[in-house]
């Protein structure tokens, strides 16, 4: 029942930061603390999914997300806070897609397809840094999160049959 309800919250939060950036002219540093926002909510939840079987991998995870929740927080509320990452800014939801990708790489090698979140994490991370540096297009930057979010809990649904 757990995993079920993880994976339903999951396609929730893509669908949610998919349709975010429709809603309007979004600046892409509030697209970079949503998308974050969203991934960490992700980790916590994985965070207390995988607690029962794997309990390094847990506190990872939830170390990872309070962390991006604090992040994502600066970044929606308050981004002169942010000043000194100005240049950085823009790769963060690259560079922690890719770590994400990571730990659920090395963490998911026991289940059906656990692996492939990983893949499709460290994917989304390179092509999230790609399109940043290239486009920096605010509704490509959410629809790569938010098809990322919707692969994984698909996955987690699979995962359990």
């Amino acid at each position: 029942m757990k995993r079920e309800l993880m994976s339903i919250i999951s396609i929730m939060l893509g669908i949610i930061v998919i349709i975010f950036p429709l809603l309007g002219y979004i600046q892409n540093e509030a697209i970079v603390g949503l998308s974050i926002l969203l991934m960490s909510i992700y980790l916590l939840l994985c965070g207390v999914d995988q607690a029962d079987y794997d309990t390094y991998i847990s506190i990872i995870n939830t170390i990872l997300g309070f962390l991006l929740l604090v992040l994502s927080f600066s970044y929606l509320f308050k981004q002169n806070i942010m000043g000194s990452l100005t240049g950085v800014s823009p790769y963060l939801g690259g560079i922690f897609l890719i770590i994400i990708g990571l730990i659920q790489t090395l963490s998911n090698r026991n289940n059906k397809y656990g692996f492939y979140k990983g893949i499709g994490g460290i994917v989304s991370g390179l092509l999230y840094i790609i399109i940043v540096t290239y486009i920096a297009n605010s509704f490509i930057l959410g629809l790569i999160v938010g098809i990322w979010l919707i692969i994984c809990g698909i996955i987690n649904f699979l995962d359990n049959y």
